[in-house]
């Protein structure tokens, strides 16, 4: 089996893998299932952000992913991500979800993240017990703030610091080139922002990281 970036091409394993869970698993909290269109939206925004998007693959076919993204949408979590993995149903409890894990924790160190945040339905001890074996530990237990199948189900956070920082670092972490591409062809946004943001912005693009307070 290989951990690898994840391609275009490998959208259509990754989105029969995520209906699957949806259908059949309280793994993600949704009634819907996903399209091709989508999929692609999804890994292409990922991507422009600089969030990995791991595959696993066995015999040529996609056996599970994993990826990470914002944990929160305001500046001040921009030090922490969240994470989900999927793994084709006749793959799990193989170690496909345990080389997915390992893989996405360096990407997300090498990413600059300081803290990698797990939300599992508080069933599934397989996740629970997956977690706790590569470090995680359960930080928050919040009884029925989700439904599925009818019936309420409990979140569980389980977190794992990816680095020994005492104080935050003035960077963001890494972002991906697509937004330094973004970046460089609006000067209209540079022009709006004030003297020292401007200062501190510009050229930064170069290395992918933004400078902050």
């Amino acid at each position: 089996m290989e951990v690898r970036d994840a391609y275009l091409a490998d959208l259509q394993g990754i989105l029969e893998i995520y209906n699957e869970v949806v259908t059949n698993s309280t793994a993600v909290w949704t009634d819907g299932s996903d399209d091709l269109a989508n999929r692609r939206r999804w890994f292409e925004s990922r991507q422009g952000r600089g969030f990995s998007v791991l595959v696993a693959v066995e015999d040529g076919n996609i056996v599970g992913y994993s990826s990470f993204g914002e944990f929160r949408a305001w500046s001040g979590y921009r030090h922490t991500v969240e994470h989900s993995i999927y793994v084709r149903a006749d793959r799990r409890r193989t170690g496909v979800g345990r080389a997915l894990l390992s893989a996405l924790v360096e990407r997300a160190r090498a990413y600059g993240a300081h803290a990698m945040i797990g939300g599992i339905e508080a069933g599934n001890g397989g996740s629970l017990a997956l977690h706790q074996r590569l470090g995680f530990r359960e930080v928050a237990r919040m009884p029925e703030v989700g439904c599925k199948f009818g019936r309420w189900l409990d979140l569980v956070l389980m977190q794992l610091l990816l680095d020994s920082c005492q104080s935050p670092r003035r960077q963001f972490p890494k972002l991906g080139a697509g937004l330094a591409v973004w970046w460089k062809k609006s000067p209209a946004i540079e022009r709006a922002l004030f003297p020292e943001w401007r200062r501190r912005l510009a050229g930064v693009f170069s290395d992918h990281s933004v400078h902050c307070c």
